[in-house]
């Protein structure tokens, strides 16, 4: 009885077959990554059915779920071959950890495995305001093509033409917080995929293709630093902010986010066209950014999906757990829902998700 009712909330007709371990295989259709009906509310009953994951064992592979409610995910995106792909990377006084994670990101973007991302990469960097030298390390890169004189500037494109360096970009903004300078940096980014990533690089680029390849079958996804064996890459944190973190797991996946258990990994991918939609309409600028996102993406009616990726707590983080913060947190996450309260779905507007 439990599988029947399984299987007609979830869509899975008799094609699917659930096995005694309670995942379940899709005869005849590829795997995708861990979806979410975007429609469904964090108090709604949700249908699970899980596959193998599409990744091959260099790039992890791991076992994916596909959540879904009823019928309303069934419709199918439109096809997409995307030709280009900006990471982004918000800095804030980062002079002496961004010059070992570029080099870090630019070798294994000039050797990455031919296919695993779109023909051309380019990497923006957002200073948010920085005191120290951030913006000079980056205008000193040879892969730099902003100001940093003429001469630099041209031969960086034409290595980048011929597809030997991504191109490396700077914006700097006035310091308004990590949730502020992703978001200017989403805005000004011109790839068809658009990637935000720490810049300590605490998630390794060679995840990048898991997001790529995910993002063919949904508008915005996710890195989890919760792998497949139900094993937790944020254990090596300290004790004190696990629990912090738990607590305000639990209060966003009551009040905004539904079953998402991890908020707040900063490596996630989106289309370009809900890349801006998302980003334009994005009002918390604070640590609980991310929970805002999918707040929207969630009421805009965008297919999510959740990627497990490798993840390494690299020491030297500025967010310390002070009354002042947790504060600010609460107040955060408690107004999402208010403010926008008056946000209709894309389609609604004539513009369906895409």
């Amino acid at each position: 009885m439990r599988e029947r009712r399984l299987r007609a909330a979830s869509g899975v007709g008799r094609h699917a077959q659930v096995n005694p371990a309670g995942w379940s295989e899709l005869a005849g259709r590829p795997s995708r990554p861990l979806s979410i009906c975007p429609r469904a509310t964090p108090t709604s009953n949700w249908a699970i059915r899980r596959s193998q994951a599409p990744f091959d064992p260099p790039l992890g592979g791991a076992v994916i779920a596909d959540m879904v409610q009823g019928s309303c995910c069934a419709s199918k995106l439109p096809e997409m071959i995307p030709s280009s792909l900006s990471i982004v990377l918000p800095a804030f006084n980062e002079e002496a950890r961004l010059g070992p994670a570029l080099d870090e990101l630019q070798a294994y973007l000039r050797s990455a495995p031919k296919g695993a991302l779109p023909g051309k990469v380019d990497v923006l960097v957002v200073d948010d305001g920085s005191t120290d030298g951030t913006a000079a390390l980056v205008r000193a890169r040879a892969e730099y093509v902003g100001d940093g004189g003429p001469a630099r500037g041209a031969a960086a494109r034409r290595a980048a033409a011929d597809g030997d360096v991504p191109e490396l970009r700077l914006l700097v903004v006035a310091h308004a917080g990590k949730g502020s300078a992703v978001r200017a940096g989403m805005l000004a980014a011109t790839g068809d995929l658009l990637v935000f990533a720490d810049a300590d690089m605490a998630t390794p680029p060679d995840q990048l293709p898991k997001l790529v390849d995910a993002l063919a079958s949904a508008d915005f996804v996710l890195g989890s630093r919760i792998q497949p064996d139900g094993s937790d890459m944020r254990a090596s944190q300290p004790r004190f902010r696990r629990f912090v973190g738990k607590l305000f797991r639990l209060a966003a996946r009551i009040w905004v986010t539904g079953p998402i258990d991890d908020t707040q990994c900063g490596f996630k991918g989106f289309r370009r066209d809900a890349a801006r939609d998302l980003f334009s309409r994005l009002r918390i600028t604070s640590i609980v950014f991310d929970v805002d996102l999918i707040f929207l993406a969630r009421r805009r009616g965008y297919r999510m999906a959740v990627v497990p990726v490798v993840w390494v707590d690299r020491r030297g983080s500025r967010m310390h757990a002070r009354p002042g913060l947790a504060l600010r947190v609460g107040w955060d996450l408690l107004r999402i829902r208010f403010i926008h309260r008056g946000l209709k779905r894309a389609a609604a507007e004539g513009s369906p998700a895409k």
